[in-house]
């Protein structure tokens, strides 16, 4: 095969392409690419038997890219070209299929696998477009699986994630994405996908900026781009919802000032039954209804009355004249401040009033509060078992029972936080807990603050000493521990601290399997005496480390809370 440059009118489609038949091959995405740096992949061509002509074998596309750009410039240039032996119609057949069937797109992790080099010798977006004849938002979108975790690259390349799956996972941070393949590793968790994805990825439904009445250039919250849609969307609802409240009423209010009679707005999630209402004008009392969408959009029905209303207003044939309301937006705003300030004067005076409200918000939640569960996420469905099974949970969710029960919320809501769904909403709520004596509100705020207590925070370390916290007494040592500890030294550390200064000096130069057996047999008394209430230094009230290396996040933590002993000691006889 000889590789040489051939003139662009010396060469003609072979009857051996396999494009040859039919109409002038679409040649729309690789055009761009032509025009702007020329035919790069050499065409496969053989001689004619006319001297100095030769047939394309493959290529067919390129080279009416290549007259395409020819005719536009008004002239043509040399095109490069494998040459093939003359007269082999087979071999030239091959070569046409292994061309095409070559030329078929890859898969989208390898084509973000090119993209991501091209970008880092120093293309733009928009160079990558231009040479293969893409948009600049096909690109951008291609490039946005740079932000997935390998793990789930490699699962979309291997077809075990969709599409649409791949396409909200593209908007979720690198710890919600490790979130989300937790949940898929676990035979026992829901895993959501597709569409599902992205209202647990927004914790519930997504909003997009559309839905915004406000003007965004004031909006101080975090908005997310989807690159695969048209659309944006609010990464914190509590934070849209506390901008799209007032301009919800500041819309109302330009209705009112317009002279309508009444202007409603419907409680959020309400729909607008239009077969209830008739339509009526303004000039004879026509009404108007805001309804608010659980995804924040807002549409409005003007010159609308019930049914009831139509038929008294039909009989009396009499409109009765719109009032205007005698007091205007600046005014409400100026009432609603100034008996608040007097309301929060009173509120610091009634502490126990105060506690029911507290404890009403971290249930309910509101504009201004955004509470969360924690969600105590295993990084192994083997730790995630070990926790399900110790002795401490049982007294947990049979508090949290209890004070479902005293609630009257459902039985089988997961948590107290979040589990009230009552129509009045945080109003109701607080409504409800003023009926409860002070030692059952109590009850039901440790509940709520055991559900939404951070693992792994210094407060652990404050609390676990303050509480006189023993974990010897709901601790159980398991296989799921014993596995985990690989290092040698911290190994013979623990054997040490469980079998002895004897036993563990006998055995230093045994395997790890050795020492780990040794250790659950001393545990269980399998053989050997049996020792009871051993907790790991990791573990304990106050914890310690086993080694001088330290690393040790519960030591780092309690060493860094240390000087708060003193100032807690009133709380500890308290407790």
């Amino acid at each position: 095969m000889e590789l040489r440059h051939i003139d662009i009118a010396n060469l003609c489609v072979s009857a051996t392409n396999m494009r040859a038949r039919g109409s002038k091959p679409d040649i729309a995405n690789i055009l761009p690419s032509i025009r702007a740096r020329g035919v790069l992949v050499p065409l496969i061509v053989r001689p004619t038997q006319d001297e100095g002509r030769f047939e394309v074998v493959a290529g067919k596309r390129r080279y009416h890219a290549a007259l395409e750009v020819a005719a536009e410039s008004g002239e043509g240039e040399a095109l490069p070209c494998a040459v093939i032996a003359a007269g082999d119609d087979a071999a030239a057949l091959e070569a046409s299929l292994i061309e095409n069937v070559a030329r078929l797109d890859p898969d989208d992790v390898t084509r973000w696998e090119s993209f991501t080099r091209l970008v880092k010798e120093g293309r733009t977006p928009e160079d990558i477009a231009l040479t293969f004849g893409l948009t600049e938002l096909q690109v951008k979108r291609t490039l946005a699986l740079g932000n997935l975790l390998p793990r789930v690259r490699g699962l979309y390349r291997k077809g075990d994630i969709d599409a649409a799956t791949v396409r909200h996972l593209t908007l979720a941070s690198k710890a919600r994405q490790r979130d989300w393949l937790g949940l898929r590793d676990d035979p026992h968790a829901y895993c959501p996908n597709g569409h599902q994805l992205k209202a647990w990825l927004f914790g519930g439904a997504s909003i997009p900026v559309s839905a915004a009445l406000f003007d965004m250039a004031d909006y101080p919250g975090e908005v997310i781009s989807d690159l695969f849609g048209d659309e944006r969307w609010f990464g914190d609802t509590a934070s849209f919802w506390a901008a799209q409240t007032p301009a919800i009423e500041a819309k109302a209010e330009s209705y009112r000032e317009a002279g309508w009679r009444e202007v409603i707005v419907l409680p959020t999630g309400e729909a607008f039954q239009s077969w209830e209402h008739e339509r009526c004008p303004k000039r004879k009392g026509g009404k108007v209804f805001f309804a608010v969408g659980t995804r924040g959009d807002v549409t409005v029905h003007e010159g609308y009355v019930s049914r009831k209303e139509a038929s008294k207003l039909e009989m009396a044939d009499v409109a009765e004249k719109p009032v205007r309301p005698e007091t205007n937006s600046a005014i409400r705003n100026y009432v609603d401040l100034h008996r608040h300030a007097a309301v929060r004067a009173d509120l610091v005076g009634h502490p126990s009033l105060a506690l029911r409200m507290l404890v009403a918000h971290a249930i309910v939640g509101s504009p201004l509060w955004n509470v969360r569960v924690e969600d105590r996420h295993a990084v192994t469905p083997e730790i995630g078992e070990s926790v399900r099974a110790c002795a401490s949970e049982e007294p947990f969710a049979e508090k949290r029972r209890a004070v479902l029960a005293l609630l009257g919320f459902d039985a089988n809501s997961a948590t107290v936080t979040g589990g009230y769904d009552g129509e009045h909403g945080l109003a109701g709520l607080f409504l409800r807990l003023l009926e409860l004596p002070e030692p059952a509100l109590l009850d039901v705020s440790a509940v709520v603050m055991g559900e939404t207590l951070q693992a792994g925070s210094a407060l652990i370390e404050v609390l676990g000493p303050l509480l006189s916290t023993d974990m010897a007494k709901v601790w159980q040592a398991d296989d799921t521990l014993l596995d985990m500890v690989r290092d040698r030294e911290v190994l013979g550390a623990v054997l040490r601290d469980v079998a002895g200064e004897t036993v563990a000096k006998a055995n230093e130069a045994a395997t790890g399997k050795v020492k780990r057996r040794i250790i659950r047999d001393c545990l269980t008394g399998n053989g050997r005496a049996k020792v009871e209430g051993w907790v790991p230094k990791w573990m304990a009230f106050p914890p310690a480390a086993y080694t001088e290396r330290g690393g040790v996040p519960t030591v780092t933590r309690a060493a860094k809370v240390n000087g708060l002993s003193t100032a807690s000691e009133p709380l500890r006889q308290a407790a």
